[in-house]
């Protein structure tokens, strides 16, 4: 009888384990699907921008490293890196 407890306990070790492997994989995934996902919004509102913005004179170069600041930061993203962009 004491080696069917340690079989049911060596399972749920086993679940628990696997629990915790797949909770520590998934999240590193869902911060990078969040990255693109920002990194694709800010690209999107840079190119709006430079369509709006070659009227005034105004562009700004699209890189992924400006797409993910305008896609973390929105409008102060874009204000931020017009501003760097007139004092560089």
């Amino acid at each position: 009888m004491g080696l069917e407890i340690n079989i049911i306990l060596a399972y749920a070790l086993g679940l628990i384990l696997l629990y915790v492997v797949g909770w520590v994989l998934l999240v590193p995934l869902k911060l990078v699907g969040k990255l693109i996902w920002n990194g694709i919004i800010g690209g999107v509102c840079l190119l709006i921008f430079n369509f709006i913005g070659a009227y005034f004179g105004l562009n700004i170069t699209i890189n992924p490293l400006t797409a993910l600041i305008v896609g973390f930061l929105g409008v102060p993203g874009l204000v931020l890196i017009l501003a760097l962009g007139m004092v560089l």
